[in-house]
């Protein structure tokens, strides 16, 4: 029967099949770690789990753990678990090896993983911190003394600029060879 080899995934699928090779798994991102870093990500998804309910799946090379939307998540590499946790404040301490605003009013921290004994205060409590933070109401927007949301849009103000603006009536200069 003709079929095809998936370019992907170098998997043969036969003509007709069903495929779908970016379809992943948490054991399919997690087989190819070491003894300690799978204890890591053992005690890692335990206490994330233990916080309450939420959805935790795989999705593309990232272990996410989500409520409403993701609050944090795992890329496992070779040598260490990639955590990313999303707070509303900056965290200045020695595990965080990087954090970028993602939104006006999210930080993501990255931090590096690499025993199961890392996996406890402080970063347990910032994964906690997350899983509330991330049900709270967003912020609404800021109104003018009018009482009138402002606008925000570059648009719309490069608009009413252009309308406004007056004409000059100096002549221009011309350089002189």
């Amino acid at each position: 029967m003709p079929g095809h080899e998936c370019y992907h995934c170098k998997q043969w699928v036969e003509q007709g099949e069903a495929h779908d090779c970016w379809t992943t798994t948490e054991r399919a991102l997690t087989e190819h770690l070491s003894e300690d870093l799978i204890d890591a990500w053992e005690r890692l998804r335990e206490t994330a789990a233990g916080f309450g309910e939420q959805r935790i799946y795989a999705s593309h090379n990232s272990i996410m753990f989500a409520r409403k939307a993701c609050y944090f998540f795992v890329r496992p590499k070779k040598s260490f678990l990639e955590v990313c946790v999303f707070l509303g404040r900056t965290v200045r301490a020695p595990q965080v090896r990087r954090a970028d605003a993602t939104s006006a009013t999210k930080v993501a921290h990255i931090i590096q993983v690499r025993h199961r004994d890392e996996v406890e205060s402080p970063l347990v409590d910032w994964l906690e911190e997350a899983y509330d933070f991330s049900m709270q109401p967003r912020p609404a927007a800021k109104a003018s003394a009018t009482g009138r949301k402002k606008a925000t849009s570059r648009k719309t103000t490069r608009k009413t600029t252009k309308a406004t603006t007056k004409k000059s009536t100096r002549p221009t200069r011309t350089k002189k060879r």
